[in-house]
């Protein structure tokens, strides 16, 4: 975990390299990021549970065909 003595320290750092006057600039560019990525991930998990369930799909697809084909030589 983060301590409040190491988000002080950071947060001075952050002021002393890009100055006071574009702390919000920043803020807002990093919260614009944070969303795009969440955004991102929330879209590639919608993905690959579709093609899990395409899959799942096709498995059972083949499963019923070998069925019938055994059915069908016994």
């Amino acid at each position: 975990m983060v301590g409040i003595g190491e988000i002080v320290f950071i947060l001075v750092i952050v002021v002393l390299v890009f100055g006071a006057k574009r702390i919000p600039e920043i803020a807002k560019a990093l919260g614009r990021a944070s969303h795009e990525f969440k955004k991102a991930k929330t879209e590639i998990e919608k993905e690959a549970d579709s093609l899990i369930e395409a899959g799942e799909k096709l498995a059972e697809k083949d499963d019923a065909k070998e069925e019938r084909k055994q059915d069908g030589n016994g």
